[in-house]
C-alpha cells in the first residue's frame, strides 16, 4: 500500500471532506453526522470550526440583485459609511418615488422615541417624507437644518419638517429665514435672532440628519432655487472654486472641502462641521448626473449612510477610478460588461405585469 494513503494528514482530510459535504451539501445535523460516522458530536463540531478557521469552506451568496449588494458593502468599506442602499434601476432610470420609498424605510428601521430629526431641502427628501407610513406614533422632533424658499415643496423646508412630523406623530418646529442672503452681514444679524439662533441650536443637537445631495452645474443644478444665483455667479463656483456639489446649500470641491467662501458666509443654516457631529446622516441623492457630488460629499465624510441608485453608485465607483483612489477595492473595479451581464440575468428571473413594473417571481 502507497504509504501516503496511510498518512494521518490525508485521513484527517478525508474526514474533513466528509463531514463538510454531509453538513454543507447534505444538510445534516451534526448529530447526526456524528451518529453516521461514528463520532461524538463535539468531535464533529471541533473539526467544523477547524475547518472554517483554516479557509477550507467558501460561502458564495447569490440573492437577487446581489451586484447591488455587493457594491454596497463595498461602498460602505471604502467611505467608511454605517450603511448604504442601492436602489436598482427601472428600465433606464430610478424614480424618485423608489429613492423615497428605500429612505422612508432606511428612517423607519433605525428612528426610535426621543429622536431629533434635522431635515435638509430638495425634491429626494420631499420624496422620502412623503413616503413615511408608519402604525404607531413616535416622540421625536423634527427641525429645518437649513432656511427655505417657501411656495415649492422641495424648498420649503419647514413645510418638510412639519409634514414628516404630522407622519411620525411628533413635533416640527419652523425655521422663518431664507436658506441664502444677500450679505455676511445679513447672515450674521438673521443668526443673532433669538427665534432662529433657538431652532438652529435645536438642529445642532440632532440624533439624525436628512439631507438631499445637489450638482452646482450652472445648466442644470437646483441649487440656484435656494440661493437665486446668476449663470455667471454658478459658473465662477464650478470654475474658480472647483465646486462639484451642495448640501444643506453649501458648496464643497471633489475632495468635500467647503469652497466657495462668500457663499457659504451667506447662507443660513448648519455649517458642514455642524452637520458632522450629527451621530447619523443619511445623504438621499439618485440620477448618474449627481455622481461627483454624492462622491465629494462621501469624500469630506459629510455622510455616515447613503440611499441612492444605480446609476450614481456606478458614476461614483468612476469617480473612484479616475481621482485614483488607491485604495479602492478590487471588487469595485469590474467592468460595464460585468455590471450589465448581472443586471441582463436579474432582468430574466422578473416578470413585468401589464403597466411595466417590475415583480420577483414567487
Amino acid at each position: 500500500m502507497v504509504d501516503w494513503l496511510l498518512d494521518n494528514d490525508y485521513l484527517q482530510a478525508r474526514l474533513m471532506n466528509r463531514i463538510l459535504n454531509l453538513y454543507y451539501v447534505n444538510d445534516l445535523t451534526q448529530s447526526d453526522i456524528a451518529h453516521q460516522l461514528g463520532l461524538s458530536t463535539t468531535k464533529v463540531n471541533r473539526l467544523l470550526q477547524l475547518a472554517r478557521r483554516n479557509k477550507m469552506v467558501e460561502f458564495a451568496i447569490k440573492t437577487p440583485f446581489q451586484y447591488l449588494f455587493d457594491m454596497e458593502a463595498e461602498l460602505q468599506k471604502h467611505f467608511d459609511l454605517h450603511d448604504a442602499w442601492i436602489v436598482p434601476l427601472e428600465g433606464s432610470e430610478t424614480s424618485l418615488r423608489s429613492i423615497g420609498m428605500a429612505g422612508a424605510r432606511f428612517l423607519l428601521n433605525h428612528l426610535q422615541d426621543g429622536d431629533v430629526i434635522a431635515v435638509g431641502g430638495g425634491a429626494t427628501i420631499y420624496a422620502l417624507v412623503e413616503s413615511v407610513v408608519t402604525e404607531r406614533k413616535y416622540q421625536v422632533e423634527v427641525v429645518p437644518a437649513v432656511g427655505g424658499i417657501q411656495g415649492r415643496s422641495t424648498t420649503d423646508v419647514n413645510f418638510l419638517a412639519s409634514q414628516l412630523a404630522e407622519r411620525l406623530g411628533g413635533r416640527s418646529y419652523q425655521l422663518f429665514s431664507p436658506a441664502f442672503v444677500e450679505t455676511p452681514d445679513q447672515r450674521e444679524a438673521l443668526l443673532q435672532m433669538a427665534p432662529i439662533k433657538e431652532v438652529l441650536d435645536i438642529a445642532r443637537r440632532a440624533s439624525i440628519a436628512l439631507i438631499g445631495v445637489g450638482t452646482v452645474d450652472p445648466n442644470s443644478s437646483r441649487f440656484v432655487l435656494f440661493t437665486a444665483l446668476s449663470p455667471e455667479e454658478m459658473l465662477q463656483i464650478t470654475e474658480l472654486y472647483g465646486g462639484v456639489g451642495e448640501t444643506l446649500a453649501v458648496v464643497y470641491d471633489i475632495d468635500g472641502n467647503p469652497c466657495a467662501p462668500e457663499y457659504a458666509d451667506r447662507v443660513v443654516g448648519l455649517s458642514l462641521d455642524e452637520l458632522k457631529r450629527i451621530p447619523l446622516r443619511l445623504g438621499v441623492a439618485s440620477s448618474a448626473e449627481k455622481s461627483q457630488a454624492i462622491y465629494g460629499a462621501l469624500r469630506g465624510g459629510h455622510l455616515s449612510s447613503l440611499v441612492t441608485d444605480e446609476a450614481a453608485a456606478n458614476g461614483v465607483i468612476d469617480c473612484c477610478l479616475i481621482h485614483q483612489d488607491v485604495d479602492l477595492p478590487v471588487e469595485l473595479k469590474r467592468s460595464r460588461e460585468t455590471i450589465a451581464e448581472s443586471y441582463s440575468f436579474m432582468q430574466k428571473t422578473q416578470k413585468v405585469d401589464e403597466a411595466g413594473n417590475a415583480k420577483f417571481r414567487k
